[in-house]
């Protein structure tokens, strides 16, 4: 009987076994089986999408405006594009952000990620930016014009950026190639060891230099490693692929009508204005300089309307916060105000710090205050600025210019390329004002907002791209824990 049995189960084993795996597959989570789209319908039922990022000034941070960063700007954009609320939640590090995808903790994952396709728990977007990683040393070593200038140097990246990977590749051409790898720390940070003596380089990716180097003058930029990897989103593996094809479709429409690349240039397209040198020297008086009047600009902030920094920004343009500084056009006084514009302000001393911020906080409103209303957001301010320094009928003229052009006259980027030709007689013949020397405001506003932005940069508790205090020694007897080292192949 029992042989009998057994030929039996011999002779039918492979229906049996095919019946065992059916069975099992049916008994499993539905999770491990999803709908295509299951993931998608989840999200539009519960309205809202939950993105998980890092609080790093490339992907998502509180500006002054609210919330920004490049992927916190598309983010809202797909949720717009879905019909649902955003959530956005942060983590520490990258490995953080990914776990929380994988487990299905977050809709998906934005914070500059790059493709690992061996995570065979998290699908990926398309490439939504080329991510080139890049060698930044301390100005005043030998240059590092190639891998050979790494050897010996003290070296960190960021862990689970991507960028390990790459050095682990050159190691095995370098073998003498080391490095460290910090997950807690960010670009700024590493940044920051690298100018004040800690590290001498660091590799991080191209465009997070561009958005970065203004405010750390003592690093210089090096060789480019490898080739340009790819930034993605993340999602759960999980839950279907409907999310994460919307996703795809969704930025290729974005590449389609020219909005990526237009997020992309806005973001880390930026011209550097300012020399290092002129970087340099307004982050030393910053330090020196500012707390002797920063309380001034904080009153007349209050009582114009203005963020103080962006007053403070003005004053160092004009005058470098020299309280006393003349022009050689009779121009005085920390925020350089003329004769003109002091009696119309009702300022007796142009010398007096307080009264010449005051006066100027209040000329700079009355500018602002007499811009046509079409003019709105952040070209009004600019608009503002470029009237403080040229004065309105001049930018008038310009914006008449920029209309007789084809271009939009409430728009300061189009403004922006009409004043130059203000120093045009093809053109200045053709206006009120006639001849100005246009090509300064223009200089003028782009400095302000680059003084503004180191401002807003300092002012931000979470971006800690230097300390106005010395760090406590606590804090730098923690920081060898922050850092696991990769060793040479030797």
């Amino acid at each position: 009987m029992l042989k009998a049995v057994a030929r039996h189960l011999l002779h039918y084993h492979r229906w049996y076994l095919s019946l065992g795996v059916a069975v099992t597959l049916a008994l499993l989570p539905h999770r491990q089986n999803p709908a295509p789209n299951r993931h998608l319908e989840e999200v539009r039922d519960r309205d809202f999408l939950t993105v998980v990022s890092r609080n790093t000034p490339t992907s998502y941070y509180e500006g002054r405006r609210g919330p920004t960063g490049f992927e916190y700007e598309l983010a809202r954009r797909f949720a717009d594009h879905l019909g649902v609320s955003l959530s956005m939640e942060t983590k520490s590090d990258i490995a953080s952000v990914l776990q929380s995808v994988a487990s299905g903790e977050g809709d998906m994952g934005a914070a500059a990620l790059t493709l690992a396709p061996s995570r065979t728990d998290l699908n990926f977007s398309t490439a939504i930016l080329e991510l080139q990683p890049q060698v930044v040393y301390r100005r005043g070593l030998p240059p590092v014009d190639s891998v050979d200038d790494l050897v010996g140097l003290e070296i960190a990246t960021i862990r689970d950026s991507g960028i390990g990977g790459v050095l682990r590749g050159l190691q095995e051409e370098f073998p003498e190639l080391s490095w460290r790898e910090a997950a807690d720390l960010e670009v700024a940070d590493l940044l920051q060891r690298v100018e004040e003596g800690e590290l001498d380089a660091a590799v991080i990716f191209t465009h997070q230099f561009t958005l970065n180097r203004l405010f750390f003058p003592g690093v210089d930029d090096g060789v480019t490693l490898g080739e340009p990897l790819s930034m993605v989103w993340a999602f759960p593996a999980d839950y279907g692929l409907g999310l994460q094809r919307e996703a795809n479709d969704f930025l290729a429409s974005l590449r389609r009508d020219g909005t990526l690349n237009a997020l992309i240039k806005r973001y880390f397209g930026q011209e550097d204005y300012l020399e290092y040198v002129g970087a340099r020297t307004f982050i030393r008086q910053l330090q020196e300089k500012l707390d002797d009047y920063d309380d001034l600009f904080r009153k007349a902030a209050r009582e114009t309307g203005f963020d103080w920094k962006l007053l403070a920004a003005l004053g160092y343009q004009e005058s470098h916060w020299e309280p006393r500084a003349t022009s050689p056009t009779g121009v005085r006084g920390l925020m350089m105000l003329t004769n003109a514009t002091a009696s119309e302000m009702d300022v007796s001393n142009r010398l007096d710090p307080a009264q010449s911020i005051d006066g100027g906080a209040r000329y700079l409103r009355e500018m602002m205050d007499r811009l046509q209303e079409e003019i709105t957001g952040d070209d009004r301010l600019w608009m503002a600025l470029a009237a403080y320094n040229v004065g309105l009928g001049h930018l008038y003229d310009a914006q008449k210019i920029a209309e007789m052009r084809g271009g939009d006259p409430y728009a300061w980027p189009d403004v922006r390329e009409a004043l130059p030709l203000l120093q045009n007689r093809a053109w200045y013949s053709k206006v009120r004002h006639g001849y100005a020397r246009g090509g300064e405001p223009v200089i003028y506003v782009r400095n302000i907002r680059r003084y503004y932005e180191i401002l807003n940069y300092v002012d931000r508790s979470q971006q800690q791209f230097f300390q106005l205090n010395e760090r406590a020694e606590s804090e730098t007897a923690d920081d060898g824990q922050q850092y696991d080292r990769i060793p040479p192949i030797l």
